[in-house]
């Protein structure tokens, strides 16, 4: 009886079950034909798939109105049969965008069903498009991200494929689909990156073209950062040898191993690309910000007119130097350069040119140098110093060039830096030891201050490349950490503009195809960062070419005629990485030279000299020509004291002469050093002297001396002073008797 119950019981269920599922079916049903009833009316004809609209192309200038480029001034297409298609690009491009295509009827369920997951995540408007979902989006919709467009992508696409084979909607996506540049479709680009037809394609070259539509300015090998392409490429071939495809006969295919290792190790030879663009590392730079700010439909298609910030006249003179400067020192082994220029009060980029010649694809001159990162050598020492200024340093501040080993930490060898020239001249004041970039005393200071300081001033001056502090240590102010040339030019420009900071601007206005403004940059203002007391010591530290003679000489590359200019030289201690960074009020230009391959240069490369700071000087001239010289503003509060030349402090009178500094009032030395010792002495038949108490009864031997007792900056480093004195130093003045 109760197991009679109990089927009863399962056959209620049963029946209550089906009929849910008949009712969420029938619904479903009559829900699909009233969507498709009310959308039907306003969905365009999947037989217009072959109709082209006429697309605008969005035009660059420079900030005269000079015209840079035009980004898509008509799409360069070749429509093409499949059977004239390389297989291994249909492959390639199945793999990466549907690899189920020839298994769904339009549309991806599951991909649907995870991109609604991801968006009620908050990950935004999700995609999970089919081939045929991105044909309707590219031929017949918009690109916007709407739920409302999305409906309209998946209703077209049921009825593309009941209207058209597989192998038609894949014909037509490969002939429409946008490939970058003036390219759509898969002919045009390969003849616009490899110069061949789609047909004799290589598997290499295919995956690296498949990969280009998701985001066509962010994966192009001609763009701003071609490494981006190469990442993509790899990654296509990783889908191909582990998702695969599926062929028309439903079959998943893969490719092997060792044709995914062979392609991945083929070196692309790839096309030419003059194509009449002007200042192409720029323009590429700018295209990218627009991508970044607008979707790439609307930088594509929709005529765009683009102010930007570069000087045209003032580019191409930067271009010529950078060429033929490099071309001067192929003897040194340095085979690249790089320039930015910056407007130091409004973070315009001025010029950009991001290697000697963009359009040498064999030794990737199409890389953008100064988006790269290099490790800046001693160019990065003035933002340890500032940070040095605003703890109570001061110009006149002893430290000690002496031989000097560092702790590396926990089980860490220790950190012995050397000077670039081998030499050590013992106590130096920063003032000189900025000047002439000794290392030594960098470091030491970078140990008084807190390597989390310098990095939290190099973050405020816009360096966005520091991130943990346990990376660098000490080597850190000599240029330990990699560095964007852009950004650290564009830092000197806080020490310009009076410790004030200011985003790199390369867009000044975007107007629609109506001439209707979309963005306008209008306001400078920038952002106080430091106190300009601060910026001012060191602009007159890097401008005093009497401070750097020591090193550089009165007349060297640093200095220009009839102008105050402060700079900074920096050479990594491997000879990879050159630098010149240098400034006035109004502008401030930055340098780079070296090899793309990071192979190092010639040791016979001297820093000032050779390699960057011939081109910063020319370029300098170049644009300071027949503007009148401007001096760095003077805050009130900087004053000037007389102070020791041996110890920095007020003079000691008898024991060492002056010379005058400028210090931030209430920083300056209000006493004399008391590295001077009074002592009376007799003076020994050797030469030494004894202390009075020892001496003879003849007074007339005994009289009072001055001694001198160096004190390091701290007590642990008082052997390394003391064993420097005792070798370099004869005078006895210096070896007090006690």
């Amino acid at each position: 009886m109760l197991n009679f119950k109990n089927k009863k019981k399962r056959s209620l269920i049963l029946v209550s079950l089906a009929s849910m599922a008949l009712f969420v079916v029938t619904a479903g049903a009559i829900f699909s034909m009233a969507l498709f009833s009310v959308y039907s009316a306003i969905l365009p004809s999947p037989s217009k798939l072959t109709t082209r609209n006429i697309e605008q192309s969005t035009k660059i200038f420079d900030r005269n109105g000079k015209l840079l480029y035009e980004v898509f001034a008509d799409k360069n297409r070749t429509l093409v049969q499949l059977q004239d298609v390389s297989p291994s690009l249909i492959h390639a491009t199945l793999s990466a965008e549907d690899s189920d295509f020839y298994k769904h009827r339009g549309f991806d369920l599951i991909g649907i069903t995870r991109a609604g997951f991801n968006m009620l995540r908050g990950k935004g408007l999700q995609s999970g498009s089919t081939l045929t979902q991105q044909l309707v989006k590219n031929a017949l919709l918009t690109n916007e991200r709407t739920i409302n467009r999305k409906i309209k992508e998946i209703l077209l696409s049921l009825q593309i494929e009941r209207k058209y084979s597989k192998d038609d909607i894949l014909k037509m996506y490969l002939n429409e689909a946008p490939y970058g540049g003036t390219a759509y479709g898969v002919e045009a680009a390969s003849q616009y990156y490899f110069s061949k037809s789609s047909k004799d394609l290589t598997l290499a070259e295919s995956a690296l073209i498949a990969g280009l539509p998701q985001s066509p300015s962010y994966y192009s090998p001609f763009g701003a950062n071609p490494e981006n392409a190469t990442a993509r490429q790899h990654y296509v071939l990783w889908l191909m040898k582990t998702r695969g495809w599926v062929e028309k006969d439903g079959v998943r295919h893969f490719i092997t191993e060792e044709e995914y290792a062979a392609a991945r190790e083929e070196v692309l030879k790839y096309a030419s690309i003059n194509h009449g663009i002007k200042a192409p590392h720029f323009v590429m730079y700018v295209k990218s910000l627009l991508s970044r700010r607008y979707n790439e439909n609307i930088v594509e298609n929709s005529g765009l007119s683009v102010t930007t910030s570069l000087d045209l006249d003032f580019q191409e003179q930067a271009e010529e130097i950078v060429k033929s400067e490099v071309d001067k020192v192929k003897y040194l082994s340095v085979g690249n350069a790089a320039l930015v220029a910056i407007d130091p009060k409004t973070g315009q980029i001025l010029a950009m040119v991001g290697s000697k010649d963009y359009f040498d694809m064999e030794n990737d001159g199409n890389v953008n140098v100064t988006l790269s990162l290099r490790q800046p050598g001693s160019a990065i020492k003035p933002l340890t110093y500032i940070t040095a200024f605003e703890r109570g340093f001061t110009p006149s501040t002893v430290l000690f060039d002496v031989p000097t080993k560092f702790s590396g930490g926990e089980g860490q060898p220790p950190y012995i830096p050397v000077n670039y020239n081998g030499k050590y001249i013992g106590p130096t004041q920063i003032r000189y030891a900025l000047a002439n970039s000794i290392n030594i005393p960098a470091v030491r200071m970078l140990k008084l201050i807190g390597v989390e300081n310098v990095m939290d001033t190099a973050k405020k001056f816009g360096i966005t490349t520091f991130s943990d502090p346990s990376r660098y240590g000490l080597s850190l102010t000599l240029g330990g950490g990699e560095v964007r040339l852009l950004e650290l030019t564009n830092a000197f420009g806080v020490f310009a503009s009076g410790g004030i900071y200011h985003s790199p601007v390369g867009i000044l206005k975007v107007a629609d195809a109506k001439g209707n403004v979309l963005d306008e940059e209008t306001s400078y203002k920038g952002e106080k960062v430091i106190d300009s007391s601060y910026t001012y010591l060191i602009s007159d530290i890097l401008s005093d070419n009497n401070a750097r003679a020591a090193v550089f000489g009165l007349g060297s590359n640093l200095v220009i005629p009839g102008h105050t200019v402060a700079a900074k030289t920096g050479t990594t201690n491997d000879i990879r990485d050159n630098w010149t960074i240098g400034y006035t009020p109004s502008i401030v230009i930055g340098v780079w030279a070296g090899n793309n391959d990071n192979s190092p240069m010639a040791k016979g490369l001297a820093s000032g000299i050779t390699g960057a700071a011939p081109i910063w000087q020319k370029a300098m001239i170049a644009y300071l020509k027949d503007k009148k010289d401007e001096k760095f503003e003077k805050p009130d509060n900087i004053i000037d004291v007389e102070v020791g030349k041996t110890s920095g402090m007020l003079v000691y009178e008898g024991a060492e002469d002056g010379r005058w500094e400028k210090f931030v009032k209430g920083t300056e030395p209000v006493s004399v050093s008391d590295w001077f010792i009074p002592l009376e002495v007799c003076k020994k038949d050797n030469g030494d002297y004894k202390l009075k108490k020892d001496c003879d009864d003849e007074e007339d031997k005994i009289k009072e001396r001055i001694f001198v007792k160096m004190k390091a900056e701290l007590t642990e480093w008082q052997e390394d002073v003391d064993a420097w004195i005792e070798e370099n130093i004869d005078d006895k003045d210096y070896f007090p008797p006690d």
